[in-house]
């Protein structure tokens, strides 16, 4: 590296070149996303590329991606293109906030937790664009992960899942047993699922490791687990008798015809939270979304349709 390399500084404009072009896998989809020229993004890369003294992209068959050296840059252009925007962040009046806001959140939560607060929060502060980014998405990589890489600003996370962030409650999410129909409301005994399939989510996602660590405790074994991706296709799987599963109450509002619902013998919960890294949870943009949420969560603690007739009628929220 040169002399004039040690001491010479990235632009902003140029890290948020190459970040650009690293997310979207291409030069002309990262122009798009941006509305600028493909040039000057190559420009932009190119120079800071000089800078560092070597290729920090690749270019291949199915797109550009990160060299070695631009996998070590990354995180640290994340931060440096977030520390820039949150100064100006941290400057806003509380009541009058202006910016964007990104939420990485699980599609349950997104659909029965979220809305409402998103709908308050942009009447009092409607200078502020919030996007939605699905979690579960293969991109994404789980909320934390969002979170901790500056993909996302905040997430709907499980809170006993990471001690990295700064983590305010939300909701207490209770797992079911689910089982058709003809199985009937009597109360559940986990020796049901010694002769059946339990459909599960893949091992990769913290639900699967969450029934079984549960299982495990009550001394069930889980010989005939059936990993499956898609919520749908496991409810449709058990509708039809072809096994049993255990999943959040979030996700399986509204219950599809054909199934019943019930507790769990010993209560198996899912707490979540909203995360933030802990140096930004107190600018203005990111306290007052967390008080919108929190606030919106509070006021439906009304009671809520129940999945079947004896399902456990215990609070969701905090």
């Amino acid at each position: 590296m040169t002399r004039r390399g040690l001491h010479a500084q990235p632009t902003l404009s140029q890290l948020r070149a190459l970040l650009a072009v690293a997310d979207a896998g291409g030069f002309s989809e990262a122009a798009a996303d941006l509305g600028v020229s493909q040039s000057s993004l190559s420009e932009a890369v190119g120079k800071l590329e000089e800078l560092v003294g070597r290729p920090l992209l690749r270019r291949g068959p199915s797109g550009t991606r990160p060299t070695p050296a631009g996998e070590r840059v990354l995180p640290h252009a994340r931060q440096a293109v977030q520390a820039a925007g949150d100064a100006i962040l941290a400057a806003q009046d509380d009541g009058s906030l202006n910016g964007s806001l990104r939420v990485a959140s699980y599609r349950s939560a997104a659909t029965h937790l979220l809305p409402a607060a998103l709908a308050a929060f942009r009447d009092v502060h409607p200078g502020v664009g919030v996007s939605l980014i699905d979690s579960e998405s293969e991109s994404c990589g789980g909320g934390i992960r969002a979170v901790l890489s500056g993909l996302s600003d905040v997430a709907v996370v499980v809170q006993d899942e990471t001690t990295q962030l700064h983590l305010t409650p939300l909701a207490q999410d209770e797992y079911l047993f689910v089982a058709p129909a003809s199985r009937g409301t009597h109360p559940v005994k986990l020796s049901e699922l010694n002769a059946q399939t339990l459909y599960l989510p893949p091992e990769r996602d913290s639900c699967h490791q969450r029934v079984l660590s549960y299982l495990a405790s009550e001394g069930i074994g889980t010989s005939a687990v059936s990993p499956i991706t898609q919520d749908s296709v496991t409810l449709s799987l058990v509708s039809h008798g072809l096994g049993v599963t255990i999943m959040p109450r979030l996700a399986l509002q509204p219950l599809p015809p054909g199934l019943v619902a019930l507790p769990l013998p010993q209560p198996l919960m899912r707490p979540l939270a909203l995360a933030v890294l802990p140096h930004r949870a107190g600018l203005p943009v990111i306290r007052a979304f967390t008080a919108t949420l929190v606030s919106s969560l509070r006021s439906r603690n009304a009671p809520r349709p129940e999945l079947t007739a004896q399902a456990h009628s215990g609070p969701l929220l905090h």
